[in-house]
């Protein structure tokens, strides 16, 4: 189990890191104000299950190799840049075609939650930093008192759940904005092309991050 004691100072720490913005807050607010609660939640899911599997792997040593072998964390990062650039063309191409038909804003909102999930899942675990991030962060407040796996695997879950928590009031507060903005300026139609630039400006971070 873990120490207790580090649990005020490990809490305090978590806090600030959800309230900090970053790729997976850039994206829940994006989807959470231009199409409602219900999407930003389930991209804060699908980050939130992404935590937990970077959990497990840092648990069991991946953020370790990945610190050894930079080429692979390089690669994953490039494979994530890709897969957010594509996303981003893709979603400019669907708001050229459709940007001058009509009720655009209903055919958009047809995206499975499933799909979304997974957008939120992939945004993170695309990201090397987020595992390199859980192999430094949680060893810090591990003990040699217990089984160092076990300890990971509770501080990542605490992690997580608090993660989730926050982006979830995350999505509520930017979906309310969302919808009153939206009546004002009628952004209904041009989501798709808002979006796209938001995956393309995620994909060109990652890309030229160190």
């Amino acid at each position: 189990m873990i120490d207790i004691s580090v649990l005020p100072l490990f809490l305090t720490a978590v806090f600030f890191l959800v309230i900090s913005p970053g790729p997976d807050l850039i994206l829940i607010s994006s989807y959470s104000s231009t199409k409602g609660f219900k999407s930003g939640f389930m991209i804060s899911l699908g980050v939130f299950l992404a935590g937990m599997l970077q959990t497990s792997l840092v648990a069991f040593g991946l953020g370790q190799l990945m610190q050894a072998m930079p080429l692979f964390a390089y690669s994953i990062k490039i494979a994530g840049a890709v897969y957010l650039a594509y996303l981003g063309v893709n979603m400019l191409r669907s708001w050229l075609q459709k940007k001058h038909q009509k009720n655009t804003f209903q055919q958009l909102e047809k995206i499975s939650n499933i799909q979304l999930i997974n957008k939120g899942f992939l945004n993170n675990l695309l990201n090397p930093k987020a595992l390199l991030f859980f192999s430094l962060f949680l060893p810090q407040f591990t003990t040699g008192s217990g089984v160092l796996s076990v300890q990971i695997i509770i501080l990542g879950m605490l992690l997580s759940f608090i993660g989730l928590f926050s982006n979830a009031l995350f999505a509520l507060s930017f979906s309310q904005f969302g919808a009153v903005l939206g009546k004002k300026l009628k952004l209904g139609r041009h989501i798709d092309g808002f979006l796209g630039m938001i995956f393309l400006g995620l994909a060109t971070r990652l890309a030229i991050s160190k």
